[in-house]
């Protein structure tokens, strides 16, 4: 199907946290006069055309147009206002974008990071997502964070200032040191934001070379020494138990100031749940654009751009000035046994769960009749979703699914 949404990666941040698996190139990369923020600019420019043009083939000019777009990363606030202006633009002619469609732009909130929010705001961008991780300044210098805890209530307010309405904040939670004290005093200060949208992740500390997914066509780059050495320090650090303890906590604060769990990491105000990432845990169909990004056909394809990006540069501006070509990357096909599966477990992420005629299916039934009976899942009218229970022992039940 065609795609209802886009995703564009930005992979550049003014540093490089050590706990960050994302596609991102730090230092001088992303600063100074050699930064290469201008040729990633042009190189994207070109794919979004050569996309566009593969969508134009295939499914005509007069295929839907895009509910939502999102600017990831990576820092894109880094990006100039102009560049910004000119990228939504080309989507609106290239892909069209629905009168109310959603913009988000991730932004860090260091002042030197944030960018110009009234000029992201003119340009079209409805919905900031500023990366907190906390609101604790102990924590912020473990993370490698460049920013202060201020710095967050600062870019909240100016967000707020500048026009934005839908405002969401990233945290962090079993951080190496972290205490349900110093969280609860996150979730306290962040309840008192004008935020719509806050999105609580437990600190995964991954191993992406080990799994495979930095080959020259994978779609993670390798991590650093000083990263990996950070890793094993940080891991004996961390607590389930504690972890548990923690998201709790956020679900019973976050749901008093008014901002509901509807997906197993995001809480929003009615009306503000994300509607971009909410195409990915329905399987909707979605296009992207830049290193490492993910695209979804909405059936069993899935594809990626590698996440090098002297590949990325050299395929869409070729030294010898040669025609621009797709990047490298690669794809996966889903068998049948596996996008079942894959059904039920995304729509079990979300408050909406899944029908009950669906849990009568005998391939599922088994799973989420054990689920049920250790009171992992609770009755929402026709429908059955993860208790608060079940949320926290999810792993479980999507083994069982699979």
């Amino acid at each position: 199907m065609p795609p209802v949404a886009l995703y564009v990666h930005v992979p550049f941040c003014l540093s490089v946290c050590p706990y960050c698996d994302f596609v991102v190139y730090g230092g001088r990369q992303a600063r100074g006069e050699g930064n290469r923020l201008g040729a990633f600019s042009r190189a994207l420019e070109g794919e979004l055309e050569l996309r566009a043009d593969a969508l134009d083939d295939r499914f005509g000019t007069a295929r839907p147009a895009l509910r939502s777009m999102y600017l990831g990363g990576g820092t894109p606030s880094l990006l100039p206002v102009g560049q910004i202006e000119r990228l939504i633009e080309r989507v609106r002619l290239r892909y069209r974008l629905t009168v109310d469609a959603e913009i988000t732009l991730e932004a860090n909130p260091g002042p030197t990071e944030l960018g110009d929010l009234h000029g992201f705001r003119s340009a079209g961008v409805n919905r900031l997502s500023i990366g907190a991780q906390s609101l604790q300044p102990s924590e912020l210098r473990r993370l490698g964070r460049r920013h202060e805890s201020e710095d967050v209530i600062r870019a909240v307010d100016a967000a707020a200032a500048a026009g934005f309405e839908n405002i969401s904040i990233d945290l962090l939670y079993d951080i190496p040191g972290q205490t349900l004290e110093s969280w609860s005093d996150t979730l306290d200060v962040a309840a008192r934001l004008p935020l719509s949208h806050v999105s609580a992740y437990a600190l995964a500390l991954d191993d992406p070379d080990g799994e495979g997914l930095t080959a020259p066509t994978g779609d993670h780059l390798p991590v650093r020494p000083g990263a990996a050495r950070w890793r094993e320090r940080a891991v004996p650090g961390q607590d389930a138990d504690r972890a548990a303890e923690m998201y709790s906590l956020a679900d019973e604060r976050l749901g008093n100031a008014g901002l509901n769990w509807y997906e197993l990491s995001n809480w929003a105000l009615p009306g503000f749940e994300s509607r971009h990432n909410l195409v990915y845990w329905r399987r909707h169909p979605y296009e992207a654009l830049g290193p490492g990004a993910h695209a979804f056909d909405g059936g069993q394809v899935r594809r990626w751009n590698a996440a090098r990006l002297d590949a990325y540069l050299e395929a869409l501006r070729p030294a010898d000035h040669s025609a621009p070509r797709l990047p490298p990357g690669g794809a996966e096909q889903l068998d049948a046994t596996a996008v079942a599966a894959e059904e039920r477990i995304l729509a079990l992420r979300l408050a909406e769960g899944i029908s009950t005629q669906d849990a009568l299916d005998g391939r599922v039934g088994p799973a989420l009749t054990w689920a049920a009976g250790q009171g992992l899942l609770e009755p929402e009218a026709d429908r059955l979703r993860l208790s608060l229970r079940g949320r926290l022992l999810s792993n479980e039940v999507f083994l069982r699914l699979l």
